[in-house]
């Protein structure tokens, strides 16, 4: 017994300095990046927290193209970059990086997808958005607040793009494992991903699109600041809510074009990932859909596909 006892010490006392030791040279690294961790994009005030929105583009073009990123994204506004830079000639960009990402504050506050969509809505108008002709670019679980936005405000949406998003039927069985997102949160607080480089070397926008070198490592500092925040944990476990409130409501019959993944990297097989999106378009008048073989970040893989069907159904909305 004593022997076990010295032993469960030695392993508590070893624990507690590597977190010690994680934790100081994380908080030494985040103060040598602070001088890198700049916006080029806009700070708004909203619900009492900053937000950033990035705009770029001709803000004299027919639509705003709005870029809606998936949950834990670290970067929105980076991540996206490899694709929306195709359009920047011809049209309006924006991306809001919503509370817990990206440049923005990490909040507690409500994660029901009224408060987040009254936060996209609103950062918009703050940063100078005057086009509010929106077609909206939703990747993954942003699919959600996509289409509760084109019920709730169906005069504002000409179109949806869907960058492998997510449905209300994909989340209908979804558990939501709290214990594995606390223990991604403490880890990310004290800096143990530092000693994983490879989750943010993996990460998609570093490994398929095209991001210069500094691009890459602001990646990697917004990455080490905005991974599993409060923020992010709060609309996961939200996440299964605002997917019954969309169906409760979902009459749209906006123009959508949904380019649909093979399934990796969302958990699902190819079949059954496929078959959510083409069955919530199947009651849809105005949808189509093509697949793509690549994985769940579709927007750093097949841009250029994405790009080209894009503006044709783009052009057949004007």
């Amino acid at each position: 017994m004593k022997k076990l006892i010295k032993l469960i010490s030695i392993i508590v006392v070893v624990i507690g300095l590597i977190v010690f030791i994680s934790f100081v040279n994380h908080k030494i690294k985040l103060k040598n990046e602070d001088a890198l961790f700049k916006t080029n994009g806009k700070i708004v005030e909203v619900n009492g927290h900053h937000l950033n929105v990035y705009l770029s583009g001709n803000p004299n073009s027919d639509f705003t193209l709005v870029f809606m990123s998936g949950a834990g994204t670290c970067s929105p506004t980076l991540d996206f970059k490899t694709l929306y830079s195709l359009f920047e000639k011809d049209y309006q960009i924006a991306v809001v990086e919503k509370a817990g990402y990206g440049f923005s504050d990490i909040s507690d506050i409500s994660r029901d997808i009224d408060t987040i969509l009254f936060e996209t809505r609103e950062s918009l108008n703050q940063a100078g958005v005057t086009n509010h002709k929106y077609i909206l670019f939703p990747h993954s679980m942003s699919g959600i607040e996509a289409l509760y936005w084109a019920n709730k405000y169906p005069n504002e949406i000409k179109g949806i793009v869907g960058l492998d998003l997510s449905v209300p039927a994909a989340y209908q069985n979804t558990q939501i494992n709290t214990f594995l997102l606390s223990a991604a949160k403490f880890g990310a607080d004290i800096g143990l991903t530092r000693f994983l480089p490879y989750l943010v070397d993996s990460s998609s926008a570093i490994k398929d699109g095209n991001l210069t070198e500094e691009e890459k490592e602001l990646y990697k500092v917004i990455f080490y600041r905005r991974t599993a925040t409060t923020s992010m944990i709060n609309e996961a476990k939200t996440i299964k809510a605002n997917a019954k409130k969309l169906e409760e409501v979902d009459t749209t019959n906006v123009s959508m074009l949904f380019f649909i993944s093979n399934g990796d990297g969302t958990g699902y097989s190819k079949e059954e990932w496929r078959s959510f999106g083409v069955g919530y378009l199947a009651n849809k008048q105005n949808g189509e859909y093509q697949f793509l073989d690549c994985s769940h970040y579709v927007h750093n893989i097949a841009y250029q596909q994405i790009y080209e069907e894009s503006i044709k159904f783009i052009n057949r909305l004007k």
